[in-house]
């Protein structure tokens, strides 16, 4: 309710251009492969806020290069609250990784809402010898460097959680980087790879239908999805803690009571019963905040990535 009375006064300061906003279809760029968590999130949104904005929501799959392709792409777009981008937590991430980036994740983009979270849940190929977090670390140890885990490329948040798991347990699993989640899973289910840490809609389906075997997750609390799912930290590793993020972004510039528009309908989808429902069948917390809530949040998240990469000694696969 908060949340929906900030974005309402910032609407009330600008009502000619709010209400004339959209007058023709919105493109919301995913930085990621079809098939993936964020892909998901960005097109069970855009099909919510659709209904309500009376234009379509097209969702538009960008991936490449650690989600910069697409960010850039929505960087450099106009600023007229058409062009939008499902960022998630690489966004934070990659202003450590690539000290050059073609973009200033503060200048060049304008926050309009934090849209939801996930743990990554841990999950092997029924092949491995292992049900438990205990037996991982035990397999890894005496395997050093054999097990390989995939990611949607260097940097991403499943790749960060793995290697905080690397240095918390003291052990070496073998990052393997992909063009995109989907993908990397497809190995995974082939038995070429071992594990994976996967956001929780991409994992989910693979582990109901018995593809993947889930042994724990890795956020502090349980998920509501599958409780019966141990934390990492309570399983031998005392606060570790991980996950990744889904937030909506437009180009700086673009008008604040367009911005505020945008947020609004944001937690209006979020508040639907069917969208809720979705989500959180796919393990994913509906979130939706002010876009000043949301700047705050990106600033927190740039700084908490920063320290775990220069303690991992994490480092771009590619300059930009």
């Amino acid at each position: 309710m908060k949340t929906m009375m900030l974005v309402l006064a910032a609407l009330a300061a600008s009502p000619v251009v709010a209400q004339t906003f959209p007058q023709r279809p919105l493109r919301l760029v995913s930085p990621f492969a079809p098939g993936g968590g964020n892909d998901l999130v960005s097109r069970t949104l855009a099909q919510a806020m659709a209904k309500n904005l009376g234009q379509p929501v097209v969702v538009d799959n960008r991936p490449g290069a650690t989600t910069i392709i697409g960010m850039e792409i929505v960087a450099r777009a106009p600023a007229d609250g058409y062009t939008l981008v499902m960022s998630s937590s690489t966004l934070a991430i990659n202003v450590t990784l690539y000290p050059k980036l073609p973009y200033d994740v503060l200048r060049d983009f304008a926050p309009v809402s934090l849209v939801a979270t996930t743990p990554l849940i841990l999950a092997v190929h029924p092949a491995q010898p292992v049900s438990s977090v205990a037996e991982l670390i035990a397999l890894a140890k005496a395997r050093p460097g054999e097990l390989f885990y995939p990611s949607a490329g260097t940097g991403d948040a499943p790749h960060l959680a793995a290697e905080l798991f690397n240095i918390t347990a003291g052990v070496k699993l073998v990052h393997v980087p992909y063009k995109g989640a989907a993908i990397g899973i497809g190995d995974l289910v082939a038995g070429r790879l071992a594990l994976m840490f996967g956001t929780s809609p991409t994992t989910l389906p693979y582990v109901r239908s018995g593809r993947l075997r889930a042994i724990a997750v890795t956020a502090l609390k349980r998920s509501a999805v599958m409780p019966e799912l141990p934390t990492v930290a309570e399983s031998g590793l005392p606060g570790y803690e991980s996950g990744s993020w889904y937030g909506m972004l437009a180009p700086a510039q673009t008008p604040r009571a367009v911005v505020a528009r945008l947020a609004a309908e944001i937690s209006s989808a979020l508040q639907s019963a069917e969208v809720r429902e979705r989500l959180k069948g796919q393990g994913v917390d509906p979130v939706g905040n002010s876009p000043a809530q949301f700047a705050t949040y990106i600033k927190q998240e740039i700084v908490k990535w920063a320290k775990v990469m220069h303690a991992a000694d994490i480092r771009a696969d590619a300059a930009y």
